[in-house]
C-alpha cells in the first residue's frame, strides 16, 4: 500500500517506514498524523497534529514554497487525528479476522475458565471493566439476559467503532450483565446499539476525539415507567438502576466491542463523567409540549431512545425571573459559551428545562418552537469580543457570521438556526435549575442526533 501511495503521489523524497514504532517513540508521537519540522541537528522546531490547511501552508512558507493546500480542493479545512498505534496496549491475542461488514450472524462469544484462586470480580474488572467493578458475566447470567431479548444470540445488531467489533445479541447481553442490568432492559439495549452504530451518529469520531463529549441517551414513551427509568429529581445522577445500568452497559459496549479505551484510542483531553453512564428519561408528565420523540417524528404512545453527543451539563440557576423572557435570557447567556465563547455556527446544544422553568415559559403562552426561536435570536457573542488582537478560536471565521442586535448591542449569532437547539423537560419539580449541554462537532462531518423506536 505504501509503494502504491508513493507511485500515485509521485513522491520523490525518501520515505521511511517506522519499524517497531521506533521513530514514534523517539518523537513522543501522540496523534497520527503529526507533522514535524526538524533542524539540521534533529531538533523539533515545529510540530502540528491532525490535518490543518492553514498550518500546512504556513510550513510551506517556512521553506519558501507557495501554498500547498487549496481551500477549494474538496478536503476539509481541519480534521483531528487519532491515537498513535505505539500507544495502544500490547496484546498476545491473535490477529483478528478481516471484517465482514455485511454478515448478519456473528461468532459466538468466547467462554473463559479462570483459575480457582482468581477472584472473578477482580479478573473481570481488570480485563473487561472501566475502572469500576463489574458483575462477572457467567454463562447462566448471560443466558438469562439473552432469553429476555428473544433473538438468536449470534444475530449481529451492529458493529461498534472504531474497531468495529461485532455487537451480537450475546455480546450485548454479556456487557449488560457486567453493567448490572435487569433482563428486561435488553428491550432498550438492542435499539440503543443500533443507534450508536448508526453512521449519522458517528461514534467512530466521537470515540477518538480529544473533545469532552460522550453519548447521552434520552428515553421517551411508556417504556420509561415499564422499565423504571427516572425523569425527576437527580435525573443526571445515581437515582435509578435503569438509567445507571443502561448508560453503563452502553459505555462497556463501546469499550469492549468498540475498543476505545481511555488509555489508548479514546483521546479525550479531559473526558466527561458521562463516560461512566449517561442516560436520562424525559419528564413527559411535567412537559406541557410534545416530548422529544414526537418532535423526532414518532407517535406519543411509541417508546423511543435518542442519542446525542454531549458535554457534561452546565447548570443554569434562575430563581428570580417571573417571565418566559427572563428564564430564557438566563439560558441564552449559558448557550453563548458552548464550545468557545467566540466560536459560532458549527455547534448545537441540548437545553434541559426543569419543570418550574417550563411552567413559567408555558404560562406566558410560549410554545416549544417559540422558546427555541427566542433562544436562537437572543444567543450571541458581542462584536467587541472580537477586537482583541490575540489569536483564538472563532476569530478567523467571523466573516461568515451573521451580525444581529441583542438588547441594543451588536452581536454575532451563535447558532445556525433554531433547529440547532433541542429542548427536553427533565428534573425535579422543586428547584429552578435547568441545564445546557454543548455538542461535539455537528453535521455530516460530525455527529447528528439519532432516534430509534423501542
Amino acid at each position: 500500500m505504501t509503494r502504491e501511495f508513493v507511485r500515485q503521489m509521485d513522491i520523490r523524497f525518501p520515505l521511511g517506514v517506522d519499524v517497531g514504532f521506533e521513530l514514534s517513540k523517539r518523537l513522543n508521537v501522540v496523534t497520527v498524523p503529526t507533522l514535524y519540522v526538524l533542524d539540521d541537528q534533529d531538533r523539533i522546531i515545529q510540530q502540528e497534529s491532525g490535518f490543518d490547511k492553514k498550518t500546512l501552508n504556513e510550513i510551506a512558507a517556512l521553506f519558501g514554497q507557495s501554498p500547498v493546500a487549496d481551500p477549494y480542493d474538496g478536503a476539509p479545512a481541519f480534521q483531528p487525528g487519532c491515537s498513535s498505534r505505539h500507544l495502544e496496549p500490547e496484546t498476545v491475542d491473535p490477529v483478528a479476522p478481516a471484517l465482514d461488514a455485511h454478515a448478519r450472524q456473528g461468532r459466538q462469544a468466547s467462554i473463559l475458565d479462570i483459575e480457582d484462586d482468581e477472584d472473578p470480580h477482580e479478573y473481570c474488572s481488570r480485563v473487561f471493566g472501566d475502572a469500576l467493578p463489574v458483575v462477572p458475566p457467567t454463562v447462566a447470567r448471560v443466558q438469562r439476559m439473552m432469553r429476555a431479548a428473544g433473538q438468536d444470540p449470534t444475530d449481529v445488531i451492529g458493529r461498534v467503532p472504531p474497531c468495529y467489533g461485532e455487537a451480537t445479541v450475546e455480546k450485548i447481553a454479556a456487557n449488560a450483565v457486567m453493567a448490572g442490568c435487569s433482563p428486561g432492559l435488553m428491550r432498550v439495549l438492542i435499539p440503543l446499539v443500533r443507534a450508536v452504530t448508526d453512521e449519522r451518529f458517528n461514534a467512530h469520531g466521537l470515540q477518538a476525539t480529544t473533545h469532552f463529549a460522550a453519548p447521552l441517551m434520552v428515553v421517551n414513551g411508556p417504556v420509561r415507567r415499564e422499565l423504571g427509568f427516572h425523569a425527576g429529581q437527580n435525573v443526571f445522577s445515581n437515582v435509578s438502576r435503569a438509567n445507571s445500568t443502561v448508560g453503563r452497559a452502553l459505555q462497556l459496549i463501546l469499550l469492549n466491542l468498540g475498543g476505545a479505551r481511555p488509555d489508548g484510542i479514546d483521546m479525550s483531553a479531559l473526558g466527561n463523567p458521562g463516560k461512566f453512564s449517561y442516560c436520562i428519561a424525559e419528564n413527559e408528565e411535567e412537559n406541557p409540549w410534545d416530548p422529544l420523540h414526537v418532535d423526532r417524528g414518532l407517535a406519543r404512545e411509541q417508546s423511543a431512545i435518542s442519542l446525542v453527543a454531549a458535554e457534561a451539563p452546565h447548570g443554569v440557576s434562575e430563581h428570580k425571573a417571573r417571565t418566559a423572557r427572563g428564564v430564557l435570557k438566563a439560558i441564552a447567556a449559558a448557550l453563548a459559551t458552548v464550545w468557545n465563547y467566540r466560536a459560532c455556527l458549527a455547534f448545537e446544544a441540548l437545553v434541559v428545562l426543569c419543570p418550574e422553568h417550563v411552567r413559567t415559559v408555558h404560562r406566558d403562552g410560549f410554545t416549544k418552537e417559540d422558546a427555541r426561536k427566542f433562544l436562537f435570536e437572543h444567543t450571541g457573542i458581542p462584536v467587541r469580543c472580537y477586537r482583541d488582537d490575540e489569536p483564538g478560536e472563532g476569530l478567523e471565521q467571523r466573516n461568515t457570521y451573521r451580525e444581529i442586535v441583542i438588547d441594543g448591542e451588536p452581536c454575532y449569532q451563535k447558532f445556525r438556526s433554531p433547529e440547532s437547539i433541542t429542548i427536553v423537560v427533565a428534573g425535579g419539580a422543586a428547584g429552578k435549575f435547568s441545564a445546557v449541554l454543548g455538542s461535539w462537532s455537528t453535521g455530516s462531518r460530525g455527529s447528528q442526533m439519532v432516534t430509534y423506536p423501542v
